[in-house]
């Protein structure tokens, strides 16, 4: 594990310990082995069907996971070193989001999930679970969110050049809804500019939907694993986490999934990885 983060000589980690990968440049956090619940929060009304029950599930193992979602001075990185082509550059309406990929901090889009599963393979490690996600994400906390929204995230209220209220607007104007957005100037962020979670992890909720290794399953919460749960053995989709800059407030809890085929490129879809 610690080999594939270019730490020689280093031979323990403990939590919130946070060392680069000096295949990316990027740094990555310690998570520690435990115990949490995974699935619908206690007293959050939000929770879609999938996300229960709420479900008693031990990581037995700890690991290394991205402080930050993938960037894109590092994808560009590893896409020279592997001949690769960058994603297509990412647009929404009529504007350029990254014009050229310009802005290195912001983090990378538009990867399907074998590229964020070749990226992470090329550094020593993974796609995280949807597990191993959760568990890192919720930082210890119980809680659907880690710390007040607005601070912790960038989602459809305040990715924009104003504020607003994504809800109502949502209400309002459900088909009009991203053409509002477009018009507002949503768009994801530079990485760790927001308040990051207990175990130090920045924009896991909110900025981009983060591709996990498990295939989805409305109803596999029901017969999870629960030690190291890796998911459903196979499927039509891929598990997203985390929300991004174009979701509602309700779309921005530890426990929302998504999910999406393998080979789907999106906007407001990116990728961290574990070790």
């Amino acid at each position: 594990m610690l080999a594939g983060l270019g730490l020689a000589g280093c031979h323990t980690a403990g939590r919130g310990d946070v060392r680069e990968n000096h295949k990316d440049n990027l740094l990555y956090v310690f998570i520690p082995s435990g115990t949490f619940e995974m699935g619908c929060s206690k007293l959050d009304e939000d929770c879609k069907p999938d996300e229960k029950p709420a479900h008693t599930v031990t990581i037995s193992k700890g690991f290394w996971i991205g402080q930050t979602e993938v960037t894109v001075e590092a994808y560009r990185r590893f896409a020279t070193t592997t001949h690769r082509p960058m994603p297509p550059e990412p647009e929404f309406g009529s504007r350029s989001l990254n014009p050229g990929w310009s802005d290195p901090r912001q983090p990378i889009v538009n990867v399907d999930w074998d590229d964020a599963r070749s990226y992470c393979e090329w550094i020593g490690g993974h796609l995280p679970t949807e597990a191993q996600w959760e568990y890192a994400a919720r930082g210890g906390a119980t809680t659907s969110r880690y710390g007040d929204l607005p601070a912790i995230a960038w989602f459809g209220d305040n990715a924009g050049k104003q504020r607003i209220d994504a809800a109502k607007l949502f209400q309002e104007d459900g088909p009009g809804y991203l053409g509002h957005l477009s018009m507002n100037g949503n768009t994801p962020h530079r990485v760790g500019l927001l308040t990051p979670n207990p175990y130090g992890l920045y924009d896991v909720l909110g900025n981009e939907w983060e591709w996990t290794s498990d295939w989805y399953g409305a109803s596999y919460y029901q017969g999870s694993q629960r030690f190291d749960p890796t998911g459903q053995p196979s499927g039509d989709a891929r598990v997203l986490r985390g929300g991004s800059w174009v979701d509602l407030p309700a779309g921005i809890r530890v426990s929302v999934r998504g999910h999406r085929p393998p080979s789907a490129r999106s906007v407001d879809t990116g990728f961290r990885c574990e070790q």
